[in-house]
């Protein structure tokens, strides 16, 4: 799947297909970030637009008041929503269940609100970033959106990488004990509070990374485009709807959400009149209902559904054959 995404924008040769895989890139990366905290761990955040928005706004800043290049930027920004994250979370995971989703959630709001009334960084007016130069240096390109395209597509494969080696480190193996019982994992010798804490400073610093890679993209940014609810609960939602805890699943979610949204808001204008999310929703409903393990849950069954159709199969003609 990896080499199709890779490819299809060379052979679609559309400016608004290009758009939308470079915006598709951008949640499905951050989706897998998010299942790290999520998936593997169990810990549900609501608040990951806050790392989100700390990465484009940092970056954003020191390229604006300060010209630092937008990748040192980038930088920044993922260590400091690494620091915030490691602030925040190590007493919110005392928490449990809902009160710990509610706390992130919280979190998120707070952080926006303090960044709306900070004069500093033009609050709600929101920052235009300087257009330069073409080139990779400045993470600028006006004739074309296929280098971001790559750009986005390098990232994406280091995040799955990163998401795979977790998955089957001795830290993944922790993080699912952790996710399963928390007590028994503590009985087991496993610190949760530490692991934990770890898988969410790494969400956080691959989060605030395509935050800055999204405000280079748009060139424009304000604290209700990036710090909003809409952003964590669009990554919560393409987590769930695609598979949550699995490597597929927000790359699943995603190709069906963005694509969805960004073509609704070219056909009808403005947000699309909500009619992206009004199917969305119904389709994540329908998924939570039938298949609470999302669509990679499904195929999986069907996969299997279908070899033990054909053992079955077999075994009846190896019987057919026995009698006669």
């Amino acid at each position: 799947m990896y080499v199709v995404i890779g490819v299809l924008p060379f052979i679609i040769q559309n400016t608004n297909f290009h758009h939308v895989m470079v915006i598709f890139l951008i949640f499905a990366a951050v989706g897998e970030a998010w299942n790290i905290i999520t998936g593997f761990a169990g810990q549900t955040s609501f608040g990951h637009a806050a790392f989100f928005g700390i990465g484009a706004y940092t970056s954003s800043v020191l390229f604006w008041k300060f010209k630092i290049n937008p990748w040192a930027g980038m930088l920044a920004g993922a260590v400091l929503a690494t620091v915030t994250a490691a602030i925040v979370s190590y007493p919110a995971f005392r928490l449990k269940g809902h009160y710990f989703a509610i706390a992130t959630l919280a979190v998120a709001e707070i952080i926006q609100q303090l960044v709306v009334s900070w004069d500093y960084v033009e609050g709600a007016t929101g920052i235009s970033i300087p257009v330069v130069a073409d080139g990779f240096l400045n993470l600028q390109f006006h004739k074309s959106k296929i280098p971001y395209f790559i750009i986005a597509y390098v990232l994406f494969g280091v995040v799955l990488l990163i998401s795979y080696l977790v998955e089957n480190s001795k830290l993944g193996y922790y993080l699912k004990a952790i996710r399963e019982s928390s007590d028994a994992a503590e009985a087991m010798g496993i610190d949760h509070a530490l692991y934990k804490l770890i898988a969410m400073m790494i969400s956080a610093f691959l989060t605030a990374i395509f935050g800055s890679l999204y405000a280079q993209y748009i060139l424009y940014i304000d604290p209700f485009m990036v710090f909003s609810m809409n952003i964590s609960m669009k990554i919560v939602l393409l987590v769930v709807l695609g598979g949550i805890g699995t490597i597929m699943g927000p790359v699943i979610g995603a190709a069906i959400l963005i694509p969805l949204s960004e073509y609704t808001r070219i056909l009808f204008g403005g947000t699309g009149k909500g009619i992206d999310l009004i199917i969305f929703g119904m389709l994540v409903v329908l998924v939570a209902c039938y298949q609470p393990h999302g669509i990679v849950g499904m195929l999986r069954r069907m996969s299997l559904l279908k070899v033990s159709a054909t053992k079955g199969g077999g075994a009846t003609h190896a019987g057919r054959n026995a009698v006669s």
